[in-house]
């Protein structure tokens, strides 16, 4: 009885360490997501298309799992504070970040799809 309850807490153990192995490969899933989501932005050149490409590229890489959600928080927060640093105003940084929580908390990011906008993005 005890090697059985023994076996049965290792399972769960080894359950619950094997998710954290996948943290880290998530995370470099949800950077190329990022990064795949601000390629398109710039190849649009879209006006007015970015809160959509932010709320496209938290929610891609949220839907990897925790390693994503953290890589996405982490871009996009840094990606906020360098913007900040060239100019653009605090509202629109708001909105920004807005977006990127709609993304990254599972929103649709076509909430954001400005009119218009190629059905290739």
């Amino acid at each position: 009885m005890k090697l059985l309850l023994a076996g049965i807490v290792l399972i769960f153990i080894a359950g619950s360490e094997a998710q954290w192995l996948n943290f880290p490969v998530q995370a470099v899933q949800g950077a190329g997501d990022m990064w795949r989501a601000y390629q398109d932005l710039k190849e649009s050149n879209w006006i007015k298309g970015d809160k959509y490409f932010h709320a496209r590229g938290n929610y891609e890489a949220a839907q990897r799992g925790p390693g994503g959600v953290w890589a996405a928080e982490v871009i996009s927060d840094l990606r906020e504070r360098m913007n900040g640093m060239s100019g653009q105003g605090p509202e629109d940084e708001a909105a920004d970040q807005a977006a990127n929580r709609w993304g990254r908390s599972g929103g649709d990011p076509n909430h954001y799809r400005p009119k218009g906008l190629p059905e290739k993005y």
